[in-house]
């Protein structure tokens, strides 16, 4: 049992030791610099909250052009001795002091990052190796930035954690060395018993020097300004640097927000201990994004695999059907050319015939001696039209085919620049909204176009969205996908609520981006949906109600010049009253129309179903209700403002313009100060139970709410 009990014990320190073991090895890459990839050697703190070693920042200064200091300037320094200096540091190009004091020579100035040759003062930009910035330095250089005390430190116990058994040696020791035992800050040496007390006698100022435990890296008691070589006492929040009671004074920190640095301290150590927190707190949820990213990376591999495979079959396709193509050309061109020859050869053996040598002369001369008259007619019908054919042959000659084959060329720049264009497939580009097209009614209609040059889209995924600024969280996006076209309609809307859209295009690349967020205002009311009434209250031959009774238009003619006529003498009025076929009993309605703006004279809005029955029962052309004080028909009076509800209510529009209803505004001279231009479109709202008219222009197109009725 107390075996058991022991090897468990055993299991349980080896875990600890391993996992110890594991922690210190990933801490490593917090201590390694990203120059010289060893650990941090006097490290800097870069404004961009990088480090860097200083050797290692000199260097990259010197290879810029810039000046700098020996930063090895101090012999007593275990740093800047062979003996204490760690065995890779000491394979780094360290600048040779001969060049160092030729590069003096030829420059100015005395600080740290001065550039050759330069006579006035200049800012000093030092490339970061973490994150490839350049790094504004000031004119002083790295004579301008903190060491970080800190990580040295980190650096030191890392290093005596992983190197316990390792003993510091006394620097002053003839050999052979004893350990080391005690250190001097002031020397920045470690000493064995014998040699402190050599080098620190009784009665000297050395002696004053307080002892410390032996290490190789000194630093001073406190963070020191490496302006002024102060200790830095406050911290500079707008700024966001250390300063010290010299830098507080200065000019470049007037009004700025400075608080002690014990504040800082506490602050900075809280949301680190709290963001500390956090993340041990999450470790189940990193573990499980590590495992995510890890089946990332397996699946980039497989698709990355698959997606070369598949280029590589379809340029091995296209290969395949060049050559097709390449063995029908030829074939084609080998057939015509062996037809030609056939030609050409057969005319040879003609022509050849036709020699004095030949057979066929020779056989017309042996004919020729013929003497019996019937035989030689026999013979030499036959052979004179073979004569005859060879004399023509010779007569018009001309190649029985031609030795050229230019009509066997390819055009194949089309092809070539169809090669040359050939590239992978881009998802779509973030669609633009038409909004000249685009309104909201009882649903919204939405359109889009993709831009000129954009790669084009399968199809497209419109979501869309109620705002909502009550709500404490913003609600989900609702989703039309796979959406054929240009275009959407969105149905099932609340009223007066303000929606959100946006539209993206999807092709074999995937999704592309979303074009811009547009904001849509349903009607204030449920929609009105109705039809224009053609049986009463208007002339037909002054005015037409279309097929699908939405729309009237006038008729021209000679009844609407009379019509125009008797308007200008402004002693009769012609009223043509188109109603729709519902009527509003209750609740609150809305609807929408166009007039277009070339339009004279049209009013739109609403009347008691009574009083309309009166106005049909008498006569249309009336005397103008404009001076008719009781009709409450006009303009004027439907502006007033009375206890009891008016009979009408109606808009007066025309010549593009809209006519205010404000009583005020009516009785000005200014003819621009008591209209508005006509929007697109306008909305009405009734409110049946308050007894009102309620009208609503939207002139911006994003939000423009539509509709389909039209009066001219």
């Amino acid at each position: 049992m107390a075996e058991g009990e022991d090897l468990q014990t055993f299991t349980s320190i080896m875990d600890a030791l391993v996992r110890i073991s594991t922690s210190m090895k990933n801490m490593e890459r917090e201590l390694v610099c990203p120059v010289c990839k060893e650990m941090y050697k006097q490290p800097l703190a870069l404004p961009c909250m990088h480090n860097v070693c200083h050797v290692c920042a000199s260097e990259v200064l010197l290879q810029h052009g810039y000046l700098c200091c020996d930063p090895t300037s101090e012999p007593s320094s275990p740093a800047a001795t062979p003996a204490t200096r760690s065995p890779r540091l000491g394979r780094r190009g360290v600048p040779k002091p001969d060049r160092l004091d030729r590069l003096l020579k030829s420059g100015f100035g005395t600080y740290p990052g001065r550039k050759r040759g330069t006579v006035h003062p200049q800012t000093i930009s030092f490339p970061c190796p973490a994150c490839q910035r350049d790094i504004d330095l000031g004119e002083r250089g790295l004579g301008s930035l903190f060491r970080n005390l800190t990580l040295e430190r980190v650096v030191e116990r890392y290093r005596q954690t992983i190197n316990i058994s390792a003993a510091i040696m006394c620097q002053f020791c003839k050999p052979p060395q004893l350990e080391a035992t005690k250190g001097c800050t002031e020397c920045k040496s470690s000493f064995c018993n014998e040699c402190f007390k050599l080098y620190h006698p009784w009665g000297t100022q050395k002696a004053q020097h307080e002892p410390t435990p032996p290490t190789l890296t000194f630093r001073p008691k406190g963070l020191m300004c490496p302006e002024h070589k102060e200790e830095v006492t406050h911290y500079c929040k707008t700024c966001q640097r250390l300063v010290c009671q010299l830098c507080r004074v200065r000019r470049t920190h007037t009004s700025h927000k400075i608080t002690p640095v014990l504040s800082a301290y506490q602050a900075l150590r809280e949301k680190l201990t709290k963001s500390l927190a956090y993340i041990l707190s999450s470790q189940d949820t990193v573990q499980t994004q590590i495992a995510e990213l890890e089946e990332t990376v397996k699946h980039t591999e497989v698709n990355g695999s698959q997606a070369k495979e598949e280029v590589s079959q379809l340029i091995q396709g296209l290969c395949a059907m060049l050559e097709e193509k390449r063995a029908s050309l030829l074939q084609a061109i080998e057939e015509c050319q062996q037809e030609r020859l056939a030609s050409l050869h057969y005319q040879i053996q003609e022509h050849q015939a036709m020699l004095e040598n030949s057979g066929m002369v020779g056989y017309a001369q042996e004919v020729l001696k013929e003497t019996d008259h019937p035989c030689f007619v026999q013979a030499a019908k036959q052979l004179h039209n073979r004569i005859l054919r060879a004399t023509d042959s010779l007569q018009s000659f001309r190649p029985a085919a031609t030795a050229s084959f230019s009509h066997f060329q390819l055009d194949v720049s089309r092809e070539l620049k169809l090669l040359t264009d050939l590239a992978f497939i881009k998802v779509p580009e973030a669609p633009v909204i038409d909004t000249q097209r685009t309104y909201a009614y009882d649903q919204i209609f939405l359109c889009w176009r993709l831009p000129q040059h954009s790669p084009p889209a399968w199809h497209y995924t419109v979501e869309y969205r109620k705002t909502d600024t009550k709500a404490k969280g913003l609600k989900l996006w609702q989703r039309r996908e796979e959406v054929r076209g240009t275009s959407a309609l969105v149905e099932y809307l609340d009223t007066d609520s303000v929606y959100v859209l946006r539209v993206k295009g999807c092709n074999k690349a995937g999704f592309g981006e979303y074009s811009e967020d547009i904001y849509l205002h349903t009607p204030p009311a449920p929609v009105l949906n109705f039809f224009l009434d053609n049986r009463w209250g208007f002339n037909r031959d002054r005015l037409a109600i279309s097929k699908d009774q939405r729309a009237v238009r006038s008729v021209p003619g000679i009844p609407m010049l009379f019509a125009a006529e008797r308007l200008m003498t402004s002693c009769h009025l012609s009223i043509d009253l188109v109603i729709g076929d519902v009527a509003v009993t209750q609740g609150k309605s809305y609807w929408a129309c166009c007039v277009d703006p070339s339009s004279y004279l049209v009013k739109v809005g609403v009347g008691l179903e009574s009083k309309l029955q009166e106005w049909f029962q008498v006569p249309q052309d009336v005397v103008s209700p404009r001076y008719d004080p009781d009709s409450g028909h006009d303009s004027g009076a439907e502006d007033t403002t009375v206890d009891a509800p008016p009979p009408y209510a109606f808009l007066t529009i025309g010549m593009g313009k809209i006519l205010l209803s404000h009583g005020s505004a009516l009785t000005s001279r200014d003819p621009n100060g008591c209209t508005v231009p006509l929007p697109p479109r306008i909305g009405i709202c009734l409110d049946y139970e308050q007894g009102k008219e309620l009208v609503a222009n939207k002139q911006e197109r994003k939000v423009t709410i539509g509709g389909f009725a039209k009066l001219d």
